[in-house]
């Protein structure tokens, strides 16, 4: 059986948009089954924005399953907005997982927001880096050990790796090298290579590539909305 898997991330929601992605959000019904959000919903964190993300994702069609991003906890209101989206329904995911039946198919999700770090060619210094990019550098290979154990926890015909962060460098390409380490953690990669996965999804690289792939050939997709161009991509899955 296959599964149909929309993926956005990076909506940045705020006044500006509001409504924009609402209509091609109602008719998932028509291509996917699932929905998965991969961070940065918000714009700065603020409760009205997520005002604004809730109507946007108000009674949809088909279950959603989320992961915050950095713009996501800039207020430190990040606990608060999981609450509000998990008030409508949707599936927080922080360094746990969820499994769904989804067209007779057992389908795992597995979601850590992530964090910076590096990758081999591309390190993070977090001695010298600022408090926040300090935070985020340490962040990537905890929250990679997180979602590396919730991946693990899965018994499932299909198994979905959700952060905010790359994973891998190929979907990088596009933005400027120097801030690579910022935008990644090469260890993300390696505990989804460890654990297995059908699928990794990611966001926050604006400029990047939406295709690439991990060491160990689990496929890896950038659902910004700035690389789609769209709300969403879909992709289907074969048990």
């Amino acid at each position: 059986m296959s599964v149909r898997v929309a993926a956005g991330a990076d909506l940045h929601m705020r006044p500006a948009v509001a409504g924009e992605f609402r209509p091609a959000f109602r008719e998932l019904a028509a291509h996917a089954d699932l929905l998965l959000l991969a961070g940065d919903l918000t714009d700065s964190g603020a409760m009205a924005e997520a005002e604004l993300l809730r109507a946007e994702l108000l009674d949809l069609p088909v279950p959603v399953v989320a992961v915050l991003g950095n713009h996501d906890h800039d207020r430190k209101q990040g606990y608060r907005i999981a609450a509000l989206l998990s008030g409508i329904g949707v599936h927080v995911l922080d360094g746990t997982a969820l499994a769904l039946d989804l067209t007779g198919t057992r389908v795992g999700i597995a979601g850590v927001m992530g964090g910076s770090g590096g990758f081999p060619g591309h390190p993070g210094d977090p001695e010298h880096a600022g408090l926040r990019h300090r935070e985020r550098m340490l962040r990537g290979p905890v929250d990679a050990l997180r979602l590396e154990q919730a991946l693990d926890a899965l018994d499932c015909d299909l198994r979905i790796a959700l952060t905010h962060f790359s994973p891998v460098l190929g979907t990088l390409a596009g933005e400027n090298p120097r801030i690579y380490p910022g935008l990644g953690c090469h260890e993300l990669g390696l505990a989804i290579d460890r654990a297995g996965a059908d699928l990794a999804v990611h966001g926050h690289a604006h400029a990047g590539t939406e295709v690439g792939s991990t060491d160990g050939g689990v496929p890896v997709r950038n659902v910004s909305y700035p690389v789609l161009g769209r709300p969403y991509a879909v992709y289907s899955l074969e048990a």
